[in-house]
């Protein structure tokens, strides 16, 4: 496969290519993860879902997998590989449909319908859209949220292994504090939008703000669900 070298971006025209094909792969990846959920919603048996969350080290071993197959991803993606790169997004992809799964299925059939769903997108969407506008908008240096989403996620899986080890609920401050980490993750992550990524690579950028999105998608679901 061809290779091809990649350099910082400093012309505004390019930049601004590059934005949209960024955002562009980021909603055909919302989409592509909404239509591979619905077909597993729809195929994948009601005991097989419910095994998945039925033990605590059965779930650990889905984190696990999960976590491992998205640090691979995220390599591909930023490979000067093209084919790398989207094989490593659709894996991605398809990992987020599989881990969302349990929770899919309990907001539709648990709480009689899809609208806690819609609610949660909307919300999503909202958020996401301050968040993006703020990045770009603001003058602001978002460097400094690197060394606290490190720490913030070590923190966080730290707290959600020692949850599912010794059987209790991480309950509503931490969806918050969640909800607070991906939201610092979209920021910067937006920012490096502008001075990090090569030309030709969107594909990696739009993982990277993917990622972001489906957490917070995941903990303000979350916290809809216990409202039900």
């Amino acid at each position: 496969m061809e290779s091809q070298e990649y350099v910082l971006i400093n012309d505004d025209a390019e930049r601004g290519v590059f934005y949209k094909k960024t955002y562009l792969h980021v909603a055909l990846s919302i989409l592509a993860f909404i239509v591979l959920e619905t077909l597993l919603i729809k195929l994948i048996p009601y005991d097989f879902i419910v095994w998945m969350v039925s033990g605590k080290f059965i779930w650990l071993f889905l984190l696990g997998c999960f976590w491992l197959g998205s640090t691979l991803s995220s390599r591909w993606t930023l490979s000067q590989s093209r084919q790398t790169q989207y094989l490593g997004l659709a894996f991605y992809i398809v990992l987020e449909a599989i881990i969302f799964l349990p929770m899919i299925f309990m907001a539709v059939f648990m709480t009689e319908g899809i609208s806690v769903i819609y609610q949660a997108s909307i919300m999503t969407l909202a958020l996401f859209t301050g968040l993006t506008v703020v990045a770009f908008v603001s003058n602001k240096d978002f460097s400094f949220l690197r060394n606290i989403l490190v720490i913030g996620g070590f923190l966080s899986l730290g707290a959600i292994v020692a949850g599912a080890i010794f059987g209790f609920e991480l309950g509503l401050w931490f969806s918050v504090a969640m909800i607070a980490l991906a939201s610092g993750s979209i920021l910067y992550q937006t920012q490096n939008l502008k001075y990090s990524y090569g030309n030709e690579q969107y594909v990696g950028a739009a993982l990277q703000l993917f990622s972001s999105i489906m957490l917070l998608f995941w903990y303000i679901l979350r916290i809809l669900m216990r409202r039900r």
